[in-house]
């Protein structure tokens, strides 16, 4: 029987997995100083925590995350024109003792069994409209498309220097990174103007951890992206993580092959609800898996970290999945055997 990093890794190149992968059960995600020392750690209920990008965030009861509080008084950039004089960029100098914390916590990880996946969010685009606000950041990217271009190289700068000092320190073997790219039915960006303010960027940054040991890029946005799936595998995005039914998987994986794999498909909405049942997210689960198969392909809660809404939820469908791959092909693996799958803090 594979182990799950090497279960993941023959289905991630179409290759011959033993049974379908089970969630995030090959992929650890872990911090940095940044997330760790820097930027405030938020749990469900807090409301109004300021960030040190100056971003006031809160985190409502029942929901899957945090997100930025826009009343005028929050919203960071006031004039996109001068965007310089509100936008800072925190420090990303951090002491040995700092990098060697979090180090440990890397090292503890059986990389045998699982990927080391630094973990990184906000991406670009969003970043950017939660320092605008998100209508007002997409009128700036059609009217202001030279300023939006200036924000987007300083992000872009600071991210490559994040990307420094986790690549030199900490060594990871994948990157999961986020940034949500559409809605449920689109893209919030045309192609071309995607491909014209975050192709470049994107291919830059994720090319650097490629070139510096990061084997695996996964890419979160819980969304519609189809009409994105070129320009994410021309940046170097290993798997689409996130992606909704409404991306026509099927057809996905019929037209670009082994270029790019899948992680989703088993939306909230379908099993994460008041009320949800173990025999709900095993249908779920079932259908899901019958459908897109298992090569270059994940089935997975889409939301963008290893949980749900409704404690409990994330476990059924593991089970669920354990369950099906013991009727189909005989392995699945022991839950006492599988690794820890919350972020580490």
């Amino acid at each position: 029987m594979l182990t799950a990093k090497e279960n993941m890794i023959e289905c991630m190149k179409g290759g011959n997995p033993d049974r379908y992968v089970n969630q995030y059960e090959a992929v650890h995600l872990l911090f940095h100083p940044y997330a760790m020392f820097s930027s405030p750690l938020l749990k469900e209920g807090d409301e109004n925590v300021v960030n040190p990008w100056g971003i006031t965030n809160s985190w409502p009861k029942g929901t899957p995350g945090a997100f930025p509080v826009h009343t005028p008084d929050k919203i960071v950039v006031k004039d996109i024109e001068n965007w310089r004089d509100y936008v800072h960029a925190p420090s990303l100098d951090f002491t040995d003792e700092q990098w060697a914390i979090c180090k440990e916590m890397y090292d503890k990880v059986d990389s045998s069994k699982a990927f080391r996946a630094a973990f990184v969010a906000p991406g670009l685009f969003e970043q950017t409209h939660h320092l605008c606000e998100i209508a007002n950041a997409l009128v700036y990217y059609i009217e202001d498309d030279q300023e939006m271009h200036d924000l987007l190289k300083y992000l872009t700068e600071w991210e490559l220097k994040l990307a420094e000092g986790i690549c030199s320190h900490l060594h990871p073997d994948m990157l999961f990174h986020h940034d949500d790219w559409g809605s449920l039915q689109s893209t919030f960006m045309s192609v071309p103007m995607f491909e014209e303010f975050l192709l470049e960027p994107y291919k830059e940054i994720y090319g650097y951890y490629h070139s510096h040991g990061v084997e695996y890029v996964v890419h979160h946005s819980d969304s519609y992206a189809a009409t994105l799936v070129p320009a994410m595998i021309e940046m170097g995005i290993n798997v689409f993580q996130g992606c909704m039914e409404t991306n026509q998987v099927d057809e996905l994986l019929k037209k670009y092959g082994t270029k790019i794999s899948y992680m989703g498909c088993i939306e909230n909405k379908a099993c994460d609800f008041e009320g949800w049942t173990d025999g709900n997210c095993e249908q779920v689960v079932r259908r899901v898996c019958e459908t897109y198969g298992m090569k270059n392909f994940i089935p997975c809660i889409a939301q963008g970290g290893p949980g749900s809404v409704y404690k409990g939820v994330y476990e059924s469908l593991t089970r669920a999945i354990d369950k099906l791959n013991m009727e189909k092909f005989g392995v699945s693996d022991p839950a006492e055997q599988r690794l820890p799958l919350q972020i580490m803090f």
